[in-house]
Order: C-alpha cells, then sequence, then structure tokens
C-alpha cells in the first residue's frame, strides 16, 4: 500500500475472460430512449464473474484517477503438452483471439459503476495475455493514483 492513505485492490477473478464486443445502440419508438447493447453474447458470464469478484472489494465505486493492470489467464491447449510437460516449442503468450484489448474493454464494462463510476478514470492500463497450467481468469489491480498539481509558467 503506498505510504499517502491510498490503496491498492488485488484479486484473482477465475472464469473464462471474454472479449466486449461492439457496441450498438439504437432509439425505442416507443419511450423515445436509448438502448444500447452488446454484440459478444458469450462475454455475459464473464462480466458476471468480474463483477461479482470486485463487489467483495469495494462498498462504492472510486472516484478519482486511477491505475489498472489485467494479466489474463488463458488454459495451455492440449496439444502444447508432450510426454515431458510443455513442448520446447510451446509458444510463451496466446498470440490469438480473443485481442487483449477486447478482453480489457469486457472487464472494465463489468467493473462500471463498482471499482469506479466510469472508465474514463483509468489514466495509466497496463494489460497482458499468458498462458496457464492450472486456471484460467485474470488477476485485476486497481490503483488509486494522488492528483498532483503541475505549475505552469
Amino acid at each position: 500500500m503506498p505510504d499517502d492513505g491510498r490503496k491498492i485492490y488485488r484479486w484473482f477473478t477465475p472464469g473464462i475472460p471474454r472479449p466486449g464486443g461492439s457496441k450498438r445502440a439504437f432509439v425505442n419508438p416507443k419511450t423515445g430512449r436509448a438502448i444500447v447493447t452488446e454484440d459478444c453474447k458469450r462475454s455475459k458470464d464473464w462480466r458476471a464473474c468480474v463483477a461479482l469478484a470486485g463487489r467483495e472489494h469495494f462498498e462504492k465505486p472510486l472516484l478519482g484517477p486511477l491505475r489498472v493492470s489485467f494479466e489474463f489467464h488463458f488454459l495451455r491447449p492440449k496439444g502444447h503438452y508432450g510426454k515431458k510437460g510443455v513442448r520446447p516449442s510451446a509458444p510463451t503468450y496466446p498470440a490469438v483471439r480473443p485481442d487483449v484489448s477486447k478482453c480489457i474493454r469486457s472487464t472494465e464494462d463489468a467493473l462500471t459503476g463498482i471499482a469506479w463510476r466510469d472508465d474514463s478514470q483509468i489514466v495509466q492500463q497496463v494489460a497482458v495475455k499468458v498462458y496457464t497450467d492450472s486456471s484460467s481468469g485474470a488477476w485485476i489491480e486497481i490503483e488509486e493514483l494522488r492528483e498532483v498539481q503541475v505549475e505552469r509558467n
């Protein structure tokens, strides 16, 4: 924890990280209200897992600027294993779908209203996809940043 009282929240969310799809918006002709829908229906379970885990750490959304890191864990495919374990030719990183940026999108959306009011509060972000031999999911770390006063000449 930083010395100035800011908190760092860190936890593992088990599940299969899924991408956030494109958004589609339209106006309901009966109510006149805008409705936003998600293209990727499979991400619903992942977002529910992230939201549930996030609620265990936050009583209310954080208000200031945030630094966020995501480490998405994907199970290594069976073809990466040989008789003696992981094959030397097996890749270290999953340079395949889903895109890390789309995994970020679905995870950020799941934490909106729980960890932060709006994902525009995220001013610094790091994300990585890795293979794992144990369980898929994501390590999520959120740090409150202190507002810094910059003197302008």
